[in-house]
């Protein structure tokens, strides 16, 4: 029997990106639970990754894997960082806040920063991983819709980080560079071949 794990999050496309990248481990990956919703009060990526990987392993008594991230811009001191998904009121208004207060500067370079857990089934996190992917934040979006990742600008993919496929994504993109660090731990802790 292959072993599950759960991705804590709800977001279906952040679940499909992981699987994704989770792909070549011998595994089944499945959603949280719809009705599980876990307050981020940590101070860190890694306080609020854990708090959703220990809650999902909880509900699902399995193997969980959370992950927390958010978008560091240089010349704003880190900014939005932690409180990416709560810098603004919807896609538009944290794009607009974000020019704003980079204004005409020069200095543009960031990043995506994104922290993965392992959480055993009876809750203790096994293994933590980081991944950060460097760019830099163009004067305007580079594709109408997007949020912060139509912003960023990765070099080495020649476009933004929301125009990476999924071979990039996994290479270039913080997530995946994240996955794959955390990849050993997954093999040892569920025992993958």
């Amino acid at each position: 029997m292959r072993p599950r794990l759960t991705i804590a999050s709800g977001n279906p496309i952040k679940v499909a990106e992981i699987e994704a990248m989770l792909a070549p481990l011998n595994m089944d990956v499945q959603l949280q639970p719809s009705d599980l919703d876990v307050e981020e009060t940590g101070s860190t990526y890694l306080e609020n990754a854990t708090l959703k990987a220990v809650a999902a392993a909880g509900r699902t008594n399995g193997w969980a894997l959370a992950d927390d991230s958010g978008l560091e811009v240089d010349s704003l001191h880190g900014a939005p960082g932690l409180y990416s998904a709560r810098y603004a009121e919807g896609n538009d208004a944290k794009i607009k806040r974000l020019l704003n207060a980079l204004g005409g500067t020069p200095y543009r370079s960031a990043c995506f920063r994104s922290t993965m857990v392992l959480s055993a089934p009876d809750g203790t996190c096994v293994a933590s991983s980081e991944g950060v992917s460097w760019g830099e934040i163009l004067h305007a979006p580079a594709y109408a819709g997007g949020g912060f990742e139509s912003l960023l600008w990765i070099r080495e993919a020649g476009c933004s980080y929301g125009a990476m496929n999924p071979a990039q994504l996994s290479r270039l993109g913080s997530r995946g560079k994240a996955a794959r660090a955390l990849a050993p731990d997954l093999r040892t802790h569920l025992r993958l071949l």
